[in-house]
């Protein structure tokens, strides 16, 4: 094992860096603080930040070491339920990240992989991360830090001085830490493992004063009654797994994993203060370390290594649609410890793509039991590496679990009176209740339209209005409510819709009408388009925008139902001249309506609508409502080609189009491409609407042969990949963006 010295930490408030330790050259190094902050006009606040300095390299020429460096840091407004994060990244991050992708590492998905490619090709990295203007500097001799202005410093006095400020948000810190309370060792007396299992050094100082001032606003406002934690980690000696490696011949590089954690730092009011963590292999899920510091009053200093983090809740980030704990269950089973933790906000997610591409750290506030007394008090908790998304297939799953979750609030299928009230009228028109049963109105309205909505859909639509409100530097997170409007906007087209059709399967079940019959169908299917109209209705827009985006509103379900319209009366009248010219252009553009009528409107409209509310200029609205119409129309178009080559997992059966007699794009382009004869018989086949599978394949051969089902493909492309060119400069790099990139290459590429 690595040596220290012997004196580290020693009495007093002390510091180390890297450089007094063996081989430097090889080492991490981070600083970071945290506090609980009261100000002198009452707001309740939180605030961290995260130092970083990790190797990268070696100068070809001196052989010095070579470090990148980062800051991660947030303040959580308790009052206002708010958290503003900022993440600044080293000017190499561009050649860093493209190695990374080289290396195979960051995101399973290669979709994601290849939309940060072409991001980092062109010399970006994606917001929130924003590059370092200036090199940070680091002072060798003393804790000196300097990131682009963001300072991290030890005074004269053994205290340690803070100065944050984020230019954007127009918020900061300026705060003086004075240790209470010598430092201390954490791990196994001073040694961790780090995040590739290398050995790290962490000591922390566990209680410190705090004065200075807040910056909110721009203005600054002095702190009262605070105080701060120290932790410092340094580290990268991986003498063990290079051992293990040259012994199995093998690359120690290739034994890395990385490592997940859940870790907590509290002050209790007694006094006392703990800080604990659990270590967990991210690919093997093991357990590779626990540990648990407990510090009393007089500085008693006791240790555990049997700990139990259990989480009690889940919340999904309406942002990454990640799903985090955010309130837990601590316990030592080898001492009287028993604490629950509750964080102070639920979104306390930091986006950054240094994290792959978020983590969870904020405020929570402690209780329990330890050796047998209450205590109570606050912390701060981290949870990192535990991520529930790695594909663009579980993101969308997780979305439609968050919409099914936002229809459930809005329609549950047990109501309260005031539940019911608005969605009948509202305070001022209360008595249009009078006389009604909330009974009935549940088993007649809710239920029905419950019954479609939770099994789920692809849930892309919904996600369309706030992605789109997000790319052009809004917050999503203000308009989380509006993930129910789209889905019942769309659920309400299927239900009707499938009464038209007479069809009897919607979602892997019966149809609305088959289970409610015709009548209550119709009419809960109509009223799903006002259900979410409340939903519109946020404090932060304007009158001149909320307007807008009611028009664009009505103007998606006009356009749907003049897409039904012409969809229900069919297109079996264009045929025979069709057939007799072999002119397929009037054809194709009647299909094409019907797929942009129906599809994309809606999806183009709903995607203004959020871009409107994120603050986006009346460019970016258009050029990102043309982006999702292209979606939408490439959506249907490649709907149109599974339905021929088949779904996965047998969604739907393989030519269901052709045995409903339908005129789909695929069709539509063949007439153009085949003899006459062959027109004929084609359309003598589909009019038929055969049910034998033979004859189905029959005319799926011949639409292949004739190369119609590979240029709808190509068409779709073409579809997408223009109106990207004319979005892409228009908004800037972001991981909002990276997700838009990549969502249309899914629909593209998708198989159901």
């Amino acid at each position: 094992m690595q040596q220290y010295p012997k004196d580290w930490p020693g009495p007093g408030p002390i510091d180390l860096t890297i450089h007094d330790l063996p081989h430097a050259s090889s080492m991490t190094e981070w600083w970071y603080f945290h506090s609980h902050i009261t100000t002198v006009d009452k707001r309740s606040l939180a605030v961290f930040g995260s130092f970083f300095r990790i190797i990268k390299g070696k100068d070809k020429i001196t052989q010095e070491p070579l470090y990148a460096h980062s800051l991660t840091w947030a303040i959580s407004d308790l009052d206002r339920k708010t958290y503003v994060a900022q993440s600044l990244v080293d000017k190499d991050a561009v050649a860093m990240g493209k190695k990374k992708l080289e290396r195979g590492e960051g995101s399973r998905d290669p979709r994601l992989r290849r939309a940060m490619a072409e991001v980092l090709d062109k010399g970006n990295i994606p917001h929130p991360d924003r590059m370092f203007r200036q090199e940070p500097f680091v002072n060798l001799k003393r804790l000196e830090l300097d990131f682009d202005g963001n300072l991290f410093y030890k005074k004269d006095d053994g205290s340690y001085q803070v100065e944050l400020f984020h230019k954007e948000e127009n918020i900061g810190c300026s705060l003086n830490l004075i240790p209470q309370k010598p430092p201390t060792r954490h791990g196994d007396n001073g040694v961790v493992k780090g995040t590739k299992g290398e050995d790290m050094f962490y000591y922390f100082i566990p209680r410190c004063d705090v004065q200075g001032s807040m910056i909110l606003d721009g203005l600054n406002i002095p702190v009262t009654e605070s105080s701060g934690w120290y932790d410092h980690e340094f580290g990268g000696h991986r003498a063990k797994a290079e051992q293990e490696a040259a012994q199995k011949g093998e690359d120690a590089a290739a034994q890395e994993h990385d490592i997940a954690w859940n870790w907590l730092a509290a002050q209790l009011d007694d006094g006392s203060e703990l800080t604990a963590y659990t270590l967990v292999d991210e690919e093997t899920q093991e357990v590779l370390e626990n540990r648990i510091v407990l510090i009393d009053a007089d500085n008693n200093r006791s240790t555990f290594t049997q700990i139990e983090f259990t989480p009690l809740n889940e919340w999904t980030s309406t942002r990454t649609f990640n799903t985090y704990p955010t309130n837990w269950k601590l316990t030592v089973p080898e001492s009287d410890i028993e604490l629950d933790l509750q964080g102070s906000i639920d979104d306390q997610e930091f986006v950054t793509l240094i994290s792959k591409p978020a983590f969870w750290e904020g405020r929570c506030e402690v209780s329990g039991n330890i050796n047998g007394k209450k205590v109570t008090g606050r912390g701060y908790i981290e949870r990192s590496g535990f991520l529930t998304i790695d594909d663009l297939d579980s993101f969308f799953k997780a979305v439609s679990r968050k919409v099914r979750e936002s229809v459930r609030a809005l329609i549950p299928l047990e109501p309260t009176y005031e539940q019911v009230l608005s969605l009948i009228a509202d305070k001022s028109t209360e008595h249009y209740m009078d006389g009604v049963s909330i009974e009935q109105f549940r088993d007649t309205m809710i239920k029905p339209v419950r019954e479609i909505t939770d099994r789920g859909g692809k849930a892309w639509r919904s996600y369309a209005a706030l992605a789109c409100c997000d790319v052009v530097g809004g917050d999503s997170r203000q308009y989380v409510q509006w993930l129910a409007m789209p889905e019942l906007m769309h659920v309400g087209s299927l239900i009707v819709d499938d009464v038209q059709d007479r069809s009897v399967i919607r979602r892997g079940g019966k149809t609305c009408h088959e289970i409610y019959g015709d009548s209550i169908a119709i009419n809960a299917g109509t009223a799903c388009y006002f259900m979410g109209q409340k939903l519109l209705r946020v404090d932060n827009i304007s009158d001149h925008a909320l307007l807008r985006i009611y028009d664009l509103y009505f103007a998606a379900l006009r356009a749907g139902h003049a897409g039904q319209a012409i969809d229900i009366d069919g297109l079996d009248a264009y045929m025979p001249q069709a057939i007799e010219t072999g002119d397929s252009q009037e054809l194709e553009e009647r299909v094409l309506a019907i797929h942009r009528l129906k599809t994309a409107v809606p999806a183009g409209t709903l995607s203004r609508m959020g871009s409107i509310a994120g603050g986006g200029t009346e460019e970016q609205v258009q050029a990102v409502g043309r982006f999702f119409e292209s979606i939408g129309l490439a959506f249907q178009i490649i709907d149109d080609v599974l339905n021929l080559r088949g779904f996965k997992g047998n969604l739907k059966s393989r030519g269901e189009d052709i045995a409903q007699g339908k005129i789909t794009l695929p069709v539509a382009k063949a007439i153009s491409r085949l003899s006459l004869i062959e027109r004929q018989w084609l359309w003598e086949k589909v009019s038929s609407k055969p049910q034998d599978q033979e004859t189905i394949e029959e005319v799926i051969a011949k639409l292949e042969e004739c190369n119609a089902i590979n240029d709808c493909d190509d068409m779709a492309k073409t579809l997408v990949e223009e109106a990207w060119e004319k979005l892409d400069p228009l908004v800037e790099d972001s991981m909002p963006k990276l997700m838009l990139r990549s969502f249309g290459w899914y629909v593209l590429e998708r198989h159901y």
